[in-house]
């Protein structure tokens, strides 16, 4: 049934073995800097490749600061709690997302409250969250805070993701969430080089989180950054990503519970020369894109482009299937024939640890949950 598609997306990586969904791609001065960082002893948390990242980082996006940590999930946290965020709250987030956006506000001692998505960026609604908040929540005077009418809870974040590097709209929610002093923290995990209104996704709010894991654009094993124009912020995310230590030249005094999320000098290494093949790897992935949208335009099933107004990385091509039974057909043929494929993520609510959070109504949510599978998606060899 799905043969000529099978043999379409192989055609396209020049191979019959097995294709993965997002394999890294080591073209450029990795294996030098890595050397380097090795003889320099400095492979920790310390040392100048580290300093090069957040620098080079905060050129390309456009931030004022860049701060290296040891994952993408970490940096979340780390922006959950220097937004205020703290035990007994709740954080707005979507539903259709990946858990550690989920588990990042567990981490804080808070609880997600899931907000709809957007059929078409598959990120947070901004008309949903309008609705939610005029609907479901309400300003309590003696305590100063937003507080979820169903739970009591207090409301004191939002966090919405740009699904696949697709920009969600997010300066209407930012514009929302200014309406109530919400802070805002944008998941930009997956959008290392997608725009928005010729903007760097993860600069419009209050801070923004990028990942950098083995399957993202560019990759140095782990890693994750926090970016804001912020210099308090700033200043803060490097204390509590550092252990709160007070600089000193041989001291150890530390003010706060805090956190050892710094990013390896190592791992810093590989970040620099990936970041400094960035360009090409998302010409790359764009051209992949554009040949996958002109092969779908002709048959069914529907490739996912980027949104108005917006420049997505493509980092993971999507279609849109006819329903959960051809989803699970496609994913069956695919699989079997050593082309990787999968779903998109089963949705939060549905998980044990989260089927008691609050949240509104999920119909965009539900429905693309049946009907999204991911297809390979690898910057091609040179």
């Amino acid at each position: 049934m799905f043969e000529e598609t099978i043999q379409f997306i192989k055609s396209q990586f020049g191979t019959s073995d097995f294709i993965p969904l997002h394999e890294p791609r080591f073209n450029g001065r990795e294996k030098e800097y890595l050397l380097d960082c090795i003889d320099s002893t400095y492979v920790s948390s310390v040392g100048a490749y580290v300093d090069r990242f957040e620098a080079m980082l905060a050129d390309f996006t456009g931030a004022a600061f860049a701060i290296a940590t040891v994952n993408g999930t970490s940096g979340i946290h780390a922006a959950l709690r220097l937004a205020g965020v703290e035990s007994g709250d709740e954080v707005i987030t979507q539903s259709l997302t990946f858990i550690a956006t989920a588990n990042a506000i567990s981490y804080c001692g808070a609880t997600p409250c899931f907000v709809d998505v957007d059929r078409d960026t598959m990120g947070l609604s901004a008309d949903a969250l309008r609705d939610f908040l005029v609907e479901q929540t309400t300003f309590d005077a003696d305590l100063g805070r937003l507080v979820n009418k169903q739970t009591g809870r207090a409301i004191t974040a939002c966090l919405p993701m740009h699904t696949f590097g697709h920009p969600c709209r997010i300066d209407e929610i930012v514009s929302i969430c200014r309406e109530y002093e919400l802070p805002v923290i944008e998941d930009a995990a997956e959008s290392l080089g997608s725009l928005f209104q010729s903007k760097h996704t993860g600069t419009f709010g209050d801070m923004g989180v990028f990942s950098f894991n083995g399957n993202k654009t560019i990759t140095c094993g782990g890693g994750g950054a926090i970016i804001t124009n912020d210099p308090e912020l700033a200043k803060r995310a490097k204390h509590i990503t550092t252990t709160a230590k007070i600089p000193h030249r041989w001291d150890f005094v530390h003010d706060e519970i805090a956190y050892n999320y710094r990013m390896p000098n190592l791992n810093a290494a590989l970040a620099c020369a990936q970041l400094e093949q960035l360009d090409e790897f998302l010409i790359s992935q764009r051209k992949l894109a554009e040949t996958y949208a002109a092969y779908f335009a002709t048959q069914e099933p529907t490739f996912i482009t980027e949104p108005v107004n917006s420049r997505s990385n493509y980092w993971l091509n999507a279609l849109i299937l006819k329903d959960r039974q051809e989803r699970d057909a496609f994913l069956e043929a695919t699989n079997n024939a050593n082309v990787m494929t999968r779903p998109i993520w089963r949705l939060m609510n549905q998980l044990e640890m989260y089927q008691h959070a609050p949240h509104g109504t999920l119909k965009n949510s539900e429905w693309l949950e049946e009907r999204v599978v991911n297809i390979p998606s690898s910057v091609r060899p040179v």
